[in-house]
């Protein structure tokens, strides 16, 4: 307790400015305060985004894939991405699988989508009644589309075939997936999801070849936008981003990044310039791959240069209030 109590305080004091902003944040302390809490590191009321993953691809991070659950007065309502280490820290953050509203995928590199299998799996026992939209992106040739990637996950031929009930209304898990694809070419924003709780719309964005989302929830009154992985050559992120509470995007990258890697990914200068140009309130940079720790202040500085507002380096299961 006592080492978790000291990581706690450390991160808290680290980001006093943040706090200072006004920002919400609710670190591992919170679970030795209540162990009957169903979120033990978010708060029970308003809008919480957690970070399930904070890392890349890497083996040698220390961290989760990029994956984020959003909360709403205490539950688990939307999950973006189901990258590895994701149904990990699900359960670590006192989420209920029964209480979400959708799945979406921003795209479908493994680093983003291999934990779904066992999200799947384990809703077996999660005591789910109701329809699980789970929404991505459509592709073709070695990026196939959202309803084909499940299929050869867990449809009838796929590599998890005992699991193909899930996909039937005959479900041994009390309820049935509706996989949709959505719009992943083109400049048009996709907005035809919405529930008690959650509205979603979607736009694409170049990710090199891959097929790849933007993602806009609103929830709670608020907003939160999640980029996944992009790199801005389609320059729509910061007009579908206006506005939003909080910006959700990766920092995968340098400033000096050149060929591939600048083709995936978008520099901190330019999310700079996008967080700015929308306008939002926060900034949260996930997906931090070891070529950029050990240089925020580098990052921090390119950022800085455009947008004035709080920046956040995510790190695995902090959670943070709007």
């Amino acid at each position: 307790m006592y080492q978790r109590l000291h990581r706690a305080f450390g991160i808290a004091s680290r980001l006093a400015a943040v706090a200072a902003a006004c920002l919400l944040w609710a670190g591992p302390a919170r679970a030795q305060e209540a162990d009957n809490d169903p979120t033990p590191f978010c708060g029970n009321d308003g809008v919480w985004i957690q970070i399930l993953g904070g890392g890349g691809p890497e083996l040698n991070d220390g961290q989760a894939g990029a994956s984020y659950l959003v909360f709403l007065d205490g539950r688990a309502r939307l999950l973006v991405d189901t990258a590895p280490g994701s149904s990990v820290g699900f359960d670590q953050a006192g989420g209920q699988f029964a209480d979400l509203d959708a799945i979406v995928f921003t795209h479908l590199h493994a680093d983003h989508a291999a934990d779904f299998p066992a999200f799947v799996k384990g809703s077996y026992f999660a005591g789910r009644d109701r329809l699980l939209p789970v929404l991505g992106p459509d592709g073709d040739g070695p990026y196939p589309d959202t309803v084909t990637f499940v299929d050869r996950l867990i449809g009838p031929e796929g590599a998890f075939a005992y699991l193909a009930d899930f996909l039937t209304f005959r479900s041994s898990g009390g309820y049935k997936l509706s996989v949709r694809n959505v719009p992943a070419a083109g400049r048009r924003e996709w907005s035809g999801f919405g529930s008690d709780h959650l509205k979603l719309s979607a736009v694409p964005v170049h990710h090199g070849p891959v097929p790849a989302l933007a993602w806009r929830a609103e929830i709670g009154g608020m907003t939160i936008a999640f980029t996944g992985d992009f790199n801005n050559q389609k320059d729509l992120v910061s007009e579908f981003a206006s506005g939003a509470d909080a910006l959700v995007i990766h920092h995968a990258v340098t400033e000096n990044a050149r060929g591939e890697a600048a083709d995936l990914h978008v520099t901190p200068g330019e999310i700079g310039r996008i967080a700015a140009a929308a306008d939002v309130r926060m900034v949260v940079l996930g997906h931090r791959m070891t070529r950029t720790r050990g240089l925020e202040s580098l990052s921090r500085q390119a950022i800085e240069a455009h947008y004035d507002g709080p920046l956040i380096f995510a790190n695995d299961l902090e959670c943070w209030g709007l």
